[in-house]
C-alpha cells in the first residue's frame, strides 16, 4: 500500500512497525483540494507493547432520523467494524440517545461478521452526550498506560452544550453528519476543543474506500 507513516502518539513511547491503521489528519492534510488517491495515504505507526482499543460513540437521537442520517452512520459503523477486524484492534460501542448512553458492544477483538446487531438499531429521542464521555472516562480507568485509546464520535452535532475531551485517549475522530439547511458546526467547533479531526460523513466514505 502506497503511503506514509507518522508519529502522533503520546511522547516518550517507542514505536514499532507500520500499522494498517490510516491516520485521517494527516492523510486529508496531504490530499487538500484535491481527489483523494493512494499516493496521499499516512498510516501510523504502532507502539510498541500497546493494544489499540476504539470507542465508536453512536448518535442516535431523534434529529439522526432526518433523511438518511441514521442508515449513513450504521454504514460507517459497519465499515470501521471491517477495518478495526482486519488490523486486529480491539472496539467497544456506545449508542447513545433518549436520556442516557449504553454499551452496545464492550470492549473486545471484533469479531468478523457485525451487520446482524448494526441493522436493528433504531434513532429517536435526546443527545445524551455527556452520558457516553463518562462511560468512556469510566472504562478509561480499567486500563494500564500502554493502552493506545482512540474516539470516533459518529454524530450530526445536535447538542449543547459542547462536552468536554474524554480522558486519557491519543486521538478523536469526528464524522460530521450535519446536512441540514441550517448547519450550527458544532462538529467542527468540538474537533477544535478536543485537538481531534473532523470530517464530513462524505470524507469518510471515500477515505475507507481507498485504504482497503
Amino acid at each position: 500500500m502506497v503511503g506514509r507513516d507518522t508519529n502522533t502518539t503520546r511522547k516518550g513511547r517507542q514505536q514499532g512497525a507500520i500499522s494498517r491503521s490510516l491516520d485521517w489528519a494527516a492523510t486529508l492534510a496531504c490530499k487538500g483540494q484535491g481527489v483523494l488517491g493512494p499516493q496521499h495515504l499516512h498510516f501510523r505507526r504502532q507502539p510498541v507493547g500497546s493494544q489499540t482499543t476504539h470507542f465508536v460513540l453512536l448518535d442516535l437521537s431523534a434529529s439522526m432520523l432526518r433523511g438518511q442520517k441514521i442508515a449513513w452512520a450504521k454504514g460507517c459503523l459497519l465499515a470501521l467494524t471491517a477495518r478495526f477486524y482486519r488490523s486486529r484492534d480491539h472496539m467497544a460501542v456506545i449508542g447513545f440517545a433518549g436520556h442516557q448512553a449504553q454499551w452496545l458492544q464492550k470492549p473486545a477483538k471484533v469479531p468478523a461478521f457485525n451487520e446482524h446487531w448494526i441493522a436493528p438499531l433504531r434513532a429517536g429521542g435526546g443527545t445524551p452526550i455527556q452520558s457516553a464521555i463518562d462511560a468512556v472516562n469510566m472504562e478509561l480507568k480499567r486500563y494500564g498506560p500502554d493502552m493506545h485509546a482512540c474516539i470516533w464520535l459518529l454524530t450530526d452535532g445536535r447538542f449543547d452544550p459542547l462536552p468536554p475531551r474524554p480522558e486519557r485517549v491519543d486521538d478523536c475522530y469526528i464524522i460530521d453528519f450535519e446536512e441540514d439547511v441550517v448547519t450550527l458546526q458544532r462538529c467542527r467547533r468540538l474537533a477544535e476543543q478536543w485537538k481531534g479531526q473532523v470530517l464530513a460523513a462524505s470524507q469518510f466514505g471515500a477515505l475507507v474506500n481507498a485504504s482497503n
